[in-house]
């Protein structure tokens, strides 16, 4: 193989490798050799056709075959020699006219990761708020989940509904020319008054409603409504009242406790400030972590590969874009996007940064994610899964690295940053919840930009609106879109042991790169990524995740 170099600038690399007809012509024989013992043909005994038959009726497939085993060795053997480190899939291509029983001229071209600088890693200073769990907090819990569950009961035919009380009925919604539309017709609703669930004045004008009562209730859309042709419009609801239900008393007991499946009061208090705890050191964990990639990012600046850059700015602009559809006003918040694009590039670029950075960090100082880790982590993604189709996730992340390195880069990430916790010099300082989530919300955890599954903290530093919540698909008509559930059905229940929370989707990686990535990994021995002959094969898909 004759290699010429044709391009060596930056972090941009490009080649030109001769393979010569001699060189594909021995691959040829050796799978000749391989193959005659195996092949049968009329007028010949098993295993001695001659090489020269086979070579004329298969010859064309075998060179074709022999050429890609070529390329890609030369491919290989070219990363190796050269001692790169390829930051993405290097691009192969076969020079046109290329005939069978000629030399082969391959054009190779790709970006190398940089050489990042040796981290700074001592003298990183960190604050970590503390919040303490207080008996108010876990007594606010205590009362939600007694309202939840309490009891309703039957009131008389003449008693008059008032706010607090709970009235089911049957409704048609109607625009205001009279025409019912699509979702607002409904039957045996529940309305708990003044809950605050539905849209604005409907169930103020249920006040004062009796068993059998008809009414007309007159009310206006929010203008920020999903469904566009309902936003800021009039519309009436036909209205037949089922029946009217007083709340019973809530109580925080031993009752209480048993209603929810736990052996005593003490036992839901205990597992309620456990889980209060958790969230608080998670709150606690999120801002340090932010705090510590500031410090990193402050400190270290390096060339990033521009293939990688725009790799995660189109990940980025897409999960963008999947949010957009959702917001009240899709078109305003696209057009918000486009105005802040620069920006968003610009925290893809930090998030490659940071991935080379840490990637460095942990390869220098041994942390790796254990087999037995990874074990843990493949079940615990094969749970998303239905039970028919968890073996054939799992073989799938076995054999594809891609799809192992993905699922493997947050636990490593998250390893590493626990590695500089232990290196950082940190002091406490109590805070309240408030002071910690508005420390996380501040406009320096939005510039950040580097965790993408942390609430909207890929944003650019001008902080955008709060995004309204989905109306629920039943009543979707009269339920306001930014309400949550608190009826007892939705509320959560506590299990006698606190759930995990899920970790995100292993696409949602809190920086672009990690040691699992073929990225820092593989591409840093430089035998892995040059694994492309020019006809790729077709990549195994992973099977499709049934949603909940």
């Amino acid at each position: 193989m004759q290699t010429v170099e044709t391009l060596n600038e930056g972090l941009k690399r490009a080649y030109t490798l001769t393979i010569t007809a001699k060189d594909i012509d021995a691959k040829v024989d050796v799978e000749l050799k391989r193959l005659a013992p195996q092949m049968k043909m009329p007028g010949f005994r098993p295993g001695k056709v001659p090489a020269n038959l086979i070579r004329k009726m298969h010859g064309p497939a075998l060179t074709q075959d022999a050429l890609n085993a070529a390329i890609q060795e030369s491919v290989q053997n070219l990363v190796a020699e050269k001692q790169l480190r390829p930051a993405m899939q290097p691009s192969v291509e076969l020079e046109d006219g290329y005939d069978l029983g000629k030399d082969a001229v391959v054009k190779v071209e790709m970006e190398v990761l940089p050489q990042v600088p040796a981290p700074a890693i001592d003298g990183l200073k960190l604050e970590r708020l503390t919040v303490p769990v207080a008996d108010e907090a876990v007594t606010e819990q205590l009362q939600k989940f007694a309202d939840q569950q309490k009891k309703w009961d039957d009131a008389a035919d003449d008693y008059v509904a008032a706010m607090g009380d709970l009235v089911t009925v049957d409704f048609v919604g109607k625009t205001a020319d009279g025409v019912a539309f699509d979702g607002g017709t409904g039957t045996d609703m529940g309305v708990e008054l003044g809950a605050g669930r539905l849209i604005p004045g409907f169930e103020d004008q249920l006040v004062g409603v009796k068993t059998g009562d008809d009414k007309v209730l007159n009310v206006t859309f929010p203008e920020e409504y999903q469904e566009k042709s309902l936003a800021g419009q009039p519309a009436t609801f036909d209205i037949t009242v089922k029946s009217v239900k007083t709340a019973g008393e809530s109580k925080i007991d031993e009752d209480l406790a048993k209603s929810l499946g736990l052996e005593s009061l003490e036992q839901l208090t205990g597992l309620l400030k456990g889980q209060i705890e958790q969230e608080h050191n998670g709150l606690t964990r999120t801002h340090m972590k932010r705090k510590l990639l500031d410090q990193l990012a402050e400190g270290h600046d390096f060339e990033v590969p521009p293939s990688m850059v725009e790799a995660e700015f189109n990940q980025i602009w897409s999960q963008l874009q999947h949010e957009a559809t959702h917001e009240a006003d899709p078109e305003a918040a696209m057009a918000e996007m486009e105005g802040e694009r620069d920006d968003y590039r610009k925290i893809a670029e930090r998030r490659v940064r940071l991935g080379l950075l840490l990637s460095e960090i942990g390869q220098a100082n041994g942390v790796e994610v254990s087999n037995q880790e990874m074990q843990r982590l493949l079940a615990q993604a094969a749970q998303q899964y239905p039970a028919e189709q968890r073996q054939q996730f799992m073989q799938y992340v076995q054999q594809e690295p891609m799809a192992a390195a993905q699922l493997r880069a947050p636990l490593y990430e998250d390893k590493v940053v626990d590695f500089l916790f232990e290196k950082a010099e940190i002091t406490d300082r109590e805070a309240t919840r408030e002071e910690l989530e508005a420390a996380i919300e501040s406009e320096d955890g939005f510039a950040s930009g580097t965790h993408v599954h942390d609430h909207d903290n890929h944003k650019p530093k001008k902080k955008a609106a709060a995004k309204k919540k989905a109306a629920p698909a039943d009543d979707a008509a009269v339920t306001e879109e930014a309400a949550a559930s608190d009826t007892a059905e939705d509320a959560p229940k506590p299990a006698k042991k606190a759930p995990a929370k899920k970790k995100a989707a292993p696409v949602e990686a809190e920086t672009a790169v990690t040691e699992s990535s073929p990225v820092a990994a593989e591409n840093a021995e430089g035998t892995e990524a040059a694994d492309a002959p020019v006809k790729k094969p077709r990549a195994k898909k992973a099977p499709t995740k049934t949603e909940a």
